[in-house]
């Protein structure tokens, strides 16, 4: 989850300083902001991720309503925080919901939201393989994949969208924070999810750094390791329906994925009991 170079924020300044003249004025205004941008993203706090994925959630649930089944929510929203809490940032306020779709897809949003579709969950067999979906989406908040390809593509997408001088104001507003107030995170969040840049498949290093990830988080936490093998293989025997963005439009192949695990699994299985749970009774009772 092929980033768009910050340079691209200066360019897109061009044909309005062509037309208002004062080319030299406006691009050197540009350059400043760019400088800016790339000095704000080295201090990015966590107070700001979170406002950030705040932002993003809001636009997401505002797309797709939430599963009604209570039980299912708090079922899924117990498991995540179980394994988010043998993470190295359990701190974070985790939140894990469940929305009512078919496509079958999964996501995390920076500051600790995951969000897996109705159509996933359904196609799941045990409580392990849940528990290996959402240790993957957990491990990609505890590496700020997200956080990190949104940055790279907001210098562009967003701070374009809503002019350099503004951009260059907000971010003067406090100085090591990207967006100068929490309120504007949380709006750039909304813009991130608004202008397709959440949706983007991030780079195919990050996820398979998240499935190795995944696979040790699972095991912490008490589960097989293997579920989220499971879910790969049923994954690549199934095909993305449900008209809208998709598990198999953001991830890599999930063959490919198995593949990259293989390399890492012996080392990691080697040093687990010899059987660990797979809880499919749990997961049907609540799974209907």
């Amino acid at each position: 989850m092929k980033r768009l170079l910050i340079a691209l924020v200066a360019a897109s300044v061009l044909p309005a300083a062509a037309q208002f003249g004062g080319l030299g004025n406006l691009l050197n205004k540009g350059v400043e902001t760019v400088k800016k941008v790339q000095e704000a993203n080295k201090e990015f706090s966590t107070e700001d991720e979170i406002q950030l994925g705040n932002g993003i959630t809001a636009s997401v649930l505002g797309a797709s309503k939430l599963h009604p089944d209570q039980n299912l929510q708090r079922y899924v929203n117990r498991v995540g925080k179980w394994v988010a809490m043998h993470s190295e940032r359990a701190e974070l306020p985790w939140s894990f919901g469940v929305i009512d779709t078919e496509t079958i897809n999964a996501f995390a949003m920076p500051g600790g939201t995951v969000i897996v579709s109705s159509g996933l969950v359904r196609q799941l067999a045990s409580e392990s393989e849940l528990a290996g979906v959402l240790a993957h989406e957990i491990a990609h908040v505890v590496r700020k994949h997200q956080l990190s390809a949104i940055q790279s593509s907001m210098n562009s997408d967003i701070l374009a969208g809503i002019g350099k001088e503004a951009a260059g104001q907000a971010i003067g507003r406090r100085g090591g924070d990207a967006f100068g107030l929490k309120s504007a995170a949380a709006g750039a969040g909304v813009e991130a999810a608004k202008n397709g840049l959440f949706l983007r498949p991030l780079d195919r290093g990050m996820e398979y750094d998240a499935d190795r990830m995944a696979i040790v988080l699972a095991a912490r936490s008490g589960y097989d390791p293997y579920g989220l093998v499971s879910v790969l293989q049923l994954l690549a025997q199934v095909k993305g329906d449900g008209g809208g963005a998709s598990i198999f439009d953001t991830h890599p192949a999930a063959a490919d994925r198995i593949g990259e695990l293989e390399k890492s699994m012996p080392a990691i299985v080697d040093r687990l009991p010899a059987a660990m749970p797979q809880l499919e009774a749990r997961f049907r009772q609540t799974v209907k």
